[in-house]
């Protein structure tokens, strides 16, 4: 099945059902599943017809979640067309970078990115249209002469409604292939320039399939979507899968309105990363301890109230809470899991549509454990040493194609007919995944002994006064073999504040340093002789991260002394 059918297939079945619900002027609107996809059959007219879209063309969909994103994206797939799915995030570089090596012809963007575009334009000779979304109505910019068309998404809708309704429009005429590709989605780039992992219609469905097999998904569900869809984990799991089930999905307006959006649209589901989990952990035991009566019944164990008044304030039909992006705190699953909600840990990858692990929820998850390896997802370990730990590698209908125009990386993925993961781990006897570390971050020290960075990281960042960490391996002049741990640190800044205003002093720099060592040498008592850090830094600014959060560890190195 392709994501076109998918919709078409859901639309037959309920074509009155909500599908989409979003925000706009302060009221909330709702499309049923047929109107969604009359919006979806206008804009594959518009494309074919003044953007002269034509199958296996790529179209860059550069825009933060809105209507006019899924819209746009089952219209260019509809028609056999591929999407370049980009982070509005991204400098202009970084976007030139991706719309070159991709080959696309056009972009669709929001207009509050017409200077990004207009900057990257000039380095994308392949670019031959640009559409900007205007839902507000502002005005459009007049653009100076160019080889490139520019073009108001709602103008063009608007032009083209009569023909897409026509017995010859394009949606009605091509039909994609499951083994199209669908989208390209450009990896984050922890070890270097990006690369386009090109996913086909079958591996989303393919994804498709596993998760409604692992969580069971209810005709009443409601999805609500807070991670960004240019994401594979969002766009997968808060747009393919509740379209494909038939079932709703309502888009939050912004980060800041999370907790009034979802007390308005009562979801059932909620996909978040580990830091949104955190900061919803810590909102609801706040305003437990704000309240000297739930401060007291909380601790005289009365939480039935409590947990009542939890699930109300978080829309009072949540029924799966699901973690993924990265690793997430086993303290934290265990506070929420206080609270009468149970959030459940997922693990995945851009280049497997992307998820691969999930823990059941009907079961308590395991501490250490990324989930449970999914239906119709084979996992295995490759050159496992003594311990079981070895390089984690798949197989499955949602592993991509490869890299776009790059035979030698994708080459280098593959072996034997499994995706490389790149994560080294190991498997129970019930198929639950531990992940202990990269395999490029792997530290080996002169005795031959593995260090997994991560697990180190995990440790030191136990810390209140430490916000983030990175642990590298280096050698000392002259060493030709082996490396040392060593760790970069970055202090939360809040924690230290505190603890100054606790002792009625302020700190000297050269006291924050000497007390994140202290914190560092005291976290790492509890690792292996081997694994504590020898040499530790300290670095006043947030590292350098990805669009998915994840610490760019190619961009640092130990210096040659301690600071």
């Amino acid at each position: 099945m392709t994501l076109k059918e998918s919709l078409e297939h859901s639309v037959q079945k309920h074509p009155d059902k909500t599908l989409l619900r979003f925000k706009r002027a302060g009221k909330w609107i709702e499309w049923t599943y047929a109107q969604f996809q009359e919006q979806v059959r206008n804009a594959a007219e518009l494309l074919y017809r003044a953007c002269h879209v034509r199958a296996s063309d790529r179209v860059m969909l550069l825009a933060a979640n809105s209507p006019e994103w899924a819209v746009v994206h089952y219209a260019i797939t509809g028609i056999s067309a591929s999407v370049v799915h980009a982070d509005p995030h991204l400098k202009e570089q970084e976007v030139a970078h991706i719309l070159n090596d991709s080959g696309a012809t056009v972009i669709v963007a929001d207009l509050a990115l017409y200077t990004l575009v207009r900057e990257v334009e000039p380095r994308c000779l392949a670019l031959r249209h640009v559409v900007l979304f205007n839902p507000l109505g502002r005005d459009m910019p007049n653009p100076p002469p160019s080889r490139v068309r520019y073009h108001e998404f709602e103008s063009l809708m608007a032009a083209h409604a009569a023909a897409a309704k026509a017995r010859d429009a394009a949606y009605t005429r091509v039909h994609p292939k499951d083994d199209d590709i669908a989208a390209f989605l450009y990896t984050s780039g922890t070890t270097g320039r990006q690369k386009g992992a090109m996913l086909s219609h079958a591996n989303f469905m393919g994804n498709f399939r596993s998760l409604d097999a692992a969580i069971d998904i209810l005709p009443d569900d409601n999805f609500l979507v807070i991670l960004p869809f240019f994401h594979a984990f969002a766009f997968t799991t808060c747009l393919v899968t509740p379209i494909a089930a038939g079932v709703e999905l309502s888009l939050v307006e912004s980060l800041r309105t999370i907790g009034e959006n979802i007390r308005e649209t009562h979801p059932t589901i909620i996909l978040g990363v580990p830091l949104l989990l955190e900061k919803m952990r810590d909102k609801a035991y706040a305003a437990i301890a704000a309240s000297k009566v739930g401060s007291l019944m909380w601790r005289l164990g009365m939480r039935g109230p409590i947990r009542r008044k939890v699930a109300d304030s978080l829309g009072g039909r949540i029924r799966l809470i699901i973690s993924g992006g990265a690793p997430i705190d086993f303290k934290v699953l265990e506070d929420f899991d206080a609270l009468g909600l149970h959030p459940r840990e997922g693990y995945g990858l851009t280049e497997c549509a992307p998820v691969l692990c999930l823990s059941p929820y009907t079961e308590p998850p395991r501490r250490g454990s990324c989930g449970k390896v999914l239906p119709f997802v084979e996992m295995t370990v490759l050159d496992p040493n003594p311990e079981g730990v070895g390089v984690l590698a798949v197989k499955g209908a949602n592993v991509m194609k490869g890299y776009y125009n790059n035979p030698s990386a994708t080459a280098d993925v593959f072996r034997d007919g499994w995706f490389l993961t790149g994560d080294l781990g190991y498997m129970d006897a019930d198929n639950f995944v531990y992940i202990t570390g990269r395999a490029k971050s792997l530290i080996v020290n002169r005795e031959g002994k593995n260090i997994y960075p991560e697990e180190v990281e995990t440790q030191i960042d136990r810390s209140p006064y430490i916000r983030e960490c990175v642990v590298l391996g280096y050698r000392e002049p002259g060493e030709n073999v082996g490396e040392h741990v060593g760790v970069i640190v970055c202090p939360n800044e809040e924690a230290v504040a505190a603890r100054e205003k606790a002792e009625g002093r302020k700190y000297a720099e050269a006291d924050i340093v000497a007390l994140l060592r202290a914190e560092v040498k005291a976290q790492a008592e509890n690792l292996a002789a081997y694994k504590r850090p020898r040499r530790i830094q300290v670095r006043w600014e947030e590292f350098n991260k990805t669009s998915t959060g994840k610490i760019k560890r190619y961009l640092y190195q130990m210096a040659a002394s301690e600071v």
